[in-house]
This record gives structure tokens, sequence and C-alpha cells, in this order.
């Protein structure tokens, strides 16, 4: 579960079996109608057929692709409404009331668009070139899924259409590559070179627009934009010429276009880079005399009755600020419980306000999430009485159990005084400290980093990682703003435990600097 997307889609991708079973019902009317129509609808069933068997059978090892995912939005938005207008030109009742009643629940254009931003959101954090999706080239994947020409040139449309000319051209590259090869592809090579030549101008690259527009023009040479286009970039090739006091041009860059062939635009947040280096694995500041100093023991919580028998594994992550993981802190059972519980629960996930202690939704953190409470289940007051114990702090106080299953989330967050109002409604005070579970294995990706101090730390299932976000003078300990890196592929599943400063009077004494 893999990353990204928008409202409506985040109401079902999540609950990976839906949507497929969903499919693979329309399939089976599909079948039933095809003996009336089969010569015209047969080659469509058995495509069709062949990647729902696949997806059915392991519904989220198969999403766990990010190419997977987004093909399947893709073509629950498309390829059906091709079908459906299909059948249409010779109506029968039973198929196209079933799939009317299926179509309500499909993805819409939005939510395609989203899956196709989550992809190129995944190929700048992690730095993968054009090719590595479309080609299936992604780390641990146990299902092969490619990218065709139509499908590349469809990402970097989208691309081109938000002004995002970066992106439209490593995808229009790829298609035109893929083309080039001779792949077959419902997309006209004239319209590949249409978006690939104007968006390499827009990204100042005037001789390779020159050199693209050529070849569409020697293609298409009635082509209504090309001859333009052509003349229009090469009057301005020759001013710049002229203004560099030159007679002629250099040769246009014969090498492919690579990501680093042109850069990045810049991203309003000033920390990206080191964030993305940290999501990689790059940049990590863990040295020998810090490692040194990193110890492991058996954590009876102060002799806590409940922990002597049995007292929780502990690591050392960080020595400063300290961050502490706890090893068998849940178990498979338990997971698999509270995965029960917060699933038909799962809404999009929500932000407080700062200034009105409010929570909104925030579109940067594309997730879903639910709050489990005591009530719900034993397991969560085991659960909370369990993080109590080894911490040492009170959780009568503490938020709900938020249980998450992040798609794309990239916010840093902390607390601190300068929010008074951050909490003001709740008169628990600020968050002390946080008990972040990790609830599965991650085959790639989904790291928690902290950019101020240059850590990384990664989903190991059934371990949790505590720290305190204020000191004990409670102002905010701003090293601890941290963010969760983008899942490239697998699963990943973490329950949060937000413990507040109210009931920590004496089990944590408030001191005078930060430094106590």
């Amino acid at each position: 579960t893999h990353l990204w997307l928008s409202t409506k889609e985040l109401t079902w991708l999540s609950q990976m079996t839906d949507p497929e079973r969903e499919e693979r019902e329309l399939v089976q009317s599909l079948k039933e109608y095809i003996e009336a129509e089969e010569l015209k609808l047969e080659s469509w069933a058995n495509k069709l057929d062949m990647l729902t068997r696949a997806s059915t059978s392991d519904p989220e090892g198969f999403l766990a692709h990010p190419v997977n995912a987004y093909k399947l939005m893709k073509r629950l938005n498309t390829e059906w409404s091709e079908l459906e207008s299909l059948v249409l030109q010779d109506p029968s009742d039973g198929f196209i009331s079933n799939m009317s009643v299926h179509r309500q629940y499909f993805p819409d254009e939005e939510d395609e668009k989203g899956a196709a931003k989550a992809l190129m959101r995944l190929q700048d954090t992690y730095k993968l070139d054009s090719e590595s999706f479309s080609k299936g080239k992604l780390p641990g994947v146990r299902y092969n899924a490619q990218l065709t020409v139509d499908d590349c040139f469809d990402m970097g449309k989208l691309a081109y259409n938000e002004n995002d000319y970066y992106h439209s051209v490593l995808w229009m590259q790829q298609a035109l590559r893929q083309m080039d090869s001779g792949e077959d592809a419902k997309t006209p090579k004239a319209d590949i070179l249409d978006y690939l030549s104007y968006s390499v101008y827009q990204m100042g690259d005037l001789s390779r627009a020159i050199e693209l527009t050529r070849r569409l023009v020697a293609i298409d040479p009635s082509h209504q934009r090309a001859g333009g286009n052509l003349h229009y970039f090469e009057r301005l090739l020759s001013k710049e010429l002229r203004d560099l006091g030159r007679s002629q041009q250099e040769p246009a860059d014969e090498r492919p276009i690579q990501l680093d062939t042109y850069e990045r635009p810049k991203d309003y947040l000033p920390e990206r880079e080191v964030y993305e280096a940290l999501c990689r694995g790059e940049g990590v500041k863990m040295t020998s005399k810090r490692r040194s100093r990193l110890l492991c023991r058996y954590q009876d919580g102060n002799r806590n009755p409940r922990l002597l028998l049995k007292p929780m594994k502990e690591e050392d992550e960080w020595d400063s600020p300290h961050i502490v993981r706890f090893l068998e802190a849940l178990s498979d059972e338990e997971i698999k419980k509270i995965k029960e519980l917060a699933k038909p629960k799962l809404s999009r996930a929500t932000v407080r306000d700062p200034n009105t202690g409010v929570l909104t939704v925030a579109h940067y953190r594309v997730s879903k999430s639910a709050w489990l409470e005591e009530e719900d289940d034993p397991v969560i007051a085991r659960v909370n009485q369990r993080i109590e114990d080894v911490t040492g702090l009170s959780v009568n106080t503490a938020e709900l159990l938020q249980v998450t299953h992040p798609k794309y989330s990239r916010k840093s967050h902390t607390q601190s005084k300068d929010e008074p109002d951050a909490f003001k409604s709740l008169g628990t005070g600020n968050r002390v400290a946080t008990f972040l579970n990790y609830m599965s294995d991650v085959e790639a990706g989904g790291a928690t980093v902290f950019p101020d101090f240059g850590a990384a730390f990664w989903p190991r299932k059934g371990t949790a990682v505590f720290w305190y976000n204020l000191f004990k003078s409670g102002e905010g300990d701003y090293r601890t703003r941290h963010a969760a890196c983008p899942v490239l592929v697998g699963s990943k599943w973490v329950s949060n435990k937000w413990i507040h400063e109210r009931g920590q009077e004496f089990r944590r004494p408030c001191g005078l600097t930060e430094e106590d």
C-alpha cells in the first residue's frame, strides 16, 4: 500500500480486495455477454481476465507494486469506460446494468491523476528514472509490472497539463524510447514528439527542441503547430547566438535525456533534498563514535510487575536526542486484530492546525487513519497499558491510538510552547512524547526520517520507536521534527500513541533548562 492518491480513491484502495472483486465480477458479467458479441468483445475480455487473475490471487502483494496500483487505477477509470461505450453501440441490458452498478464505485480521472503523480513523487524521492518504473525494475518486487508506450505518454501528458515540464520530458522521452525500439502503441509518434519538443523548450534546451521538432515535421509535414514552433525556436536560437557573438550553434546533445539532464524545479520545502537523501539512506549521520554510545538492555519499567517476568527488549537508535526502539512491542496476533479494527474506520488523514487546534484534512498527507478506543477491543487496552508500563508515562491524557496506512506523506512535525492553542481544547498540554508502532515490514522505502540531525529508521514489524518531543522545561525539541518517506514497494501500517504533558508531573518532573 503504496502511496498516493486522492480522497475517493483512498476510500477503497487500502482495502485491497474490494476493487479487485469488483473488477472480477465485471469480467464474469462480460463473459456472459460475449456469448452474443463474441467477435467484437473477446479480445477485451481475455486481456482483462488475465490481468485480474494475477491481482485477485494476492491483492495486497500485487498492489504493493506502485506500477500495478497505477495501472489498476487507469484501467478502472479509462479502459472499462471505453468498453462500456463499445457495448452501448449494441446494448445488452444485463451487462450494462451490472456495469453501471459497479462504475459508481470506480475511481475517476482525479484518482488516476493522483496515482500518476504518486509515481512521480517516488521517482523524485528515490532518484529512479522512468525506465525503472516502465520496465518494473524496482527492489524487492514479487510481481512483474510494466508500462506501455501509451501509459508513459499518459504520464507525460498529465505532467504537461500541470505545467510540470520536468516530468513531462522524462515520461515523453521514455514513451519515445519504447516506440523507437519497436513497441506498438495507439499513440501516434507525432503526438509524443509534439509534447516532448515543447517540454524540452520549456526546460531551456533550444537545440534539442529544434532537433525534436524537425523529427516531428519530417513524419508529419502538415502538423498544425510543428512548423510554427520550429520557426519560433530557430529565431530564438539565432538571437541567442547573436547576443553571444557566435555565428552558428553547437550540435544538439544526442545523449538520451536522463534524470540529471535538466535540473528539477525547486520545492517550497527548503529541506527537501535532505529529506529525500535520508529516505534513500544517504546522509545518515551515524558515526563510529556515536554507534559506540548506543546500547541495548532489558526494560522492566523500573521493576513494573507486568514486566518483571518478561521485560521489553530495548535498543538505542540515537544518542541525542535519545531515541529508542522496543522489540516485540506488538505480537502478530495483536497487529492482525488492530488492523481488523481499523479497516472499517479508515478515513483521510488529518492534522491539527497549530493556530486553531482544529483537525483538518491535509493535502500533503495522502494516507488513511483510524482512531481506536479501549472500548473497541481488549487488545487496545492491553497495548495502551504496555506503552504506559514501558515508558513510565501516564496514558490517561494521551490521544487515542491512531492507526495509519500511509500512501505518501512528506510533512515534518513537532510541538512546542510556541503553539499555545494546538491542543488547548483538550486541556492536556502538548504532546510530550511519541510512541510509534511499526505493524508491517516494508520491502522498499517507508522510513521515518529526522532531517535536523540526519537519522533514518526503517519499519520492522512488531517493533516501536519512542522519543520525547519536549524538553523537561516544556520547550519543544525541534530536532525531533520528523517525516515519513513514501513507500516504494510494499505495504506500511503504523500506530501512534501521542502522550500529553498533563499527568506526567511526577513521572517526568519539569526542569529549568533544555539540558535537564
